[in-house]
């Protein structure tokens, strides 16, 4: 944690995940792993370290992001509690990777650590190793309280945009009103999140949408002649960016959809029984679990306890963490003999 990871792409001048791909490069080879390097964007490596099996037997993947979001979180320890930026999403998962497969030497199959890049923005760094590298199943270690995640929610963004005419405010005879005719779309918006909320998934709930950011005119003596309104839909499993442009469309303006990421459902029981016995659970955030999944790689999403996840006060339970390890090193053991 006190290794800066600030992602650049979500904060200008953030320091990106060159030194934590370097330490963690250096940790792995001192262990005996074997260490490779991948940098899809210039200063933004990923790090691939494996603890080679003797043959035979299944790989697993361990999947864990280096870079952080922006601010500072002052890094102390209280009892079982350590806090510091990134500490819960995600280095003390790192961390029990790490120790999960230095442990694993000798399996029958690999074990396979993806400490990985821009998790935090476009995903970069689990993109670019899945190009490369897979596995016979994959735990992605967002920290879940050390409950199996089978599910989580996907997103979609969009933007709707309204014309107007500009003209002087003077002359409502030649000006058009954008941001009035903003103002259907905004009730088209709230009565379809309201309809959303009838459906439901078993681990997720509801999914939803709302209005993200919203601007429009030119200054206070003129009719706007563009309103312009950004959208996020999150998406239950299932759901497509076509059923996203079919709900969108009928609510009027121009609608461009944009960046969006699948939802992801698990279908790896045996390395579900493997993480947890307790009743599984579901994430409202997206993961690069959906990636893994999409690859065709088993996935269930397991990790450590804590809070804070983005906040001014993020801490991790080392306890958990240390029980993270054990269970990781349990499920190579038996997955990968």
């Amino acid at each position: 944690m006190a290794i800066d990871s600030v992602n650049p792409a979500l904060v200008p001048g953030g320091a990106g995940e060159a030194e934590i791909a370097a330490f963690v490069a250096r940790w792995c080879e001192a262990a005996g792993l074997e260490v490779e390097l991948d940098e899809p964007a210039p200063g933004r490596p990923s790090v691939i370290a494996t603890a080679r099996g003797r043959g035979g037997g299944r790989s697993l993947m361990l999947n864990a992001h280096m870079d952080t979001v922006g601010g500072t979180v002052p890094q102390r320890r209280e009892g079982n509690r350590l806090y510091g930026r990134g500490a819960f999403d995600m280095k003390g998962s790192l961390a029990a990777c790490l120790v999960a497969a230095a442990a694993a030497r000798g399996l029958g199959g690999d074990v396979i650590v993806t400490a990985v890049c821009d998790e935090e923005h476009s995903s970069l760094g689990t993109t670019s190793v899945l190009e490369r590298h897979t596995g016979d199943a994959c735990i992605v270690t967002e920290p879940t309280g050390l409950r199996a995640c089978v599910a989580h929610k996907g997103f979609a963004w969009a933007e709707i945009e309204t014309r107007g005419t500009a003209a002087h405010g003077s002359r409502p005879d030649l000006g058009e009103d954008a941001i009035v005719r903003m103002g259907p779309v905004l009730t088209g918006l709230a009565e379809l999140h309201a309809r959303l909320q009838q459906r439901t998934h078993p681990v997720l709930g509801p999914p939803s949408i709302h209005a993200s950011l919203i601007a429009g005119g030119q200054e206070m003596s003129s009719y706007p002649e563009r309103c312009r309104l950004l959208v996020e839909r999150r998406t239950l499993p299932g759901e497509t960016d076509e059923v996203v442009r079919r709900e969108l469309e009928p609510l009027g303006g121009a609608l461009t959809l944009g960046i969006s990421r699948p939802p992801f459902e698990s279908t790896a029981d045996e390395l579900i029984a493997l993480v947890s016995d307790d009743e599984p659970v579901g994430d409202p955030a997206w993961m690069d679990s959906a990636l893994t999944a999409a690859a065709g790689i088993p996935t269930v999403v397991f990790g450590p306890a804590g809070a804070g996840a983005h906040g001014a006060d993020e801490w991790v339970d080392l306890d958990s963490v240390v029980r993270c390890a054990d269970v990781l090193l349990g499920a190579a053991g038996q997955w990968c003999a």
